[in-house]
């Protein structure tokens, strides 16, 4: 079943989401439903097998480490070099 969702904006909002909808030859419709889509997915989720297996995968790899007091000390060069 599809849901019907209302929002108002201004001229100026919807006139700016209505040119990028045009530029990627979207609807507004279509647009609308896809940022949304992007947001919700990109939101953390609560499944505690999903999170599980991101750790499990990520622990199989090699990450430079180094004493915290020394890595701490290597930022703070690295920003004192910056130009």
């Amino acid at each position: 079943m599809s849901h019907r969702l209302q929002i108002l904006l201004d001229e100026d909002e919807f006139a700016e989401i209505r040119a990028v909808a045009r530029r990627r030859r979207l609807t507004v419709s279509e647009y609308v439903r896809t940022v949304l889509r992007d947001a919700r997915l990109s939101e953390p989720g609560t499944d505690a097998g999903r999170k599980l297996l991101v750790v499990r995968e990520a622990s199989g790899y090699a990450y430079p480490t180094a004493n915290p007091d020394e890595m701490e000390e290597q930022i703070r060069r690295g920003y004192l070099d910056a130009p």
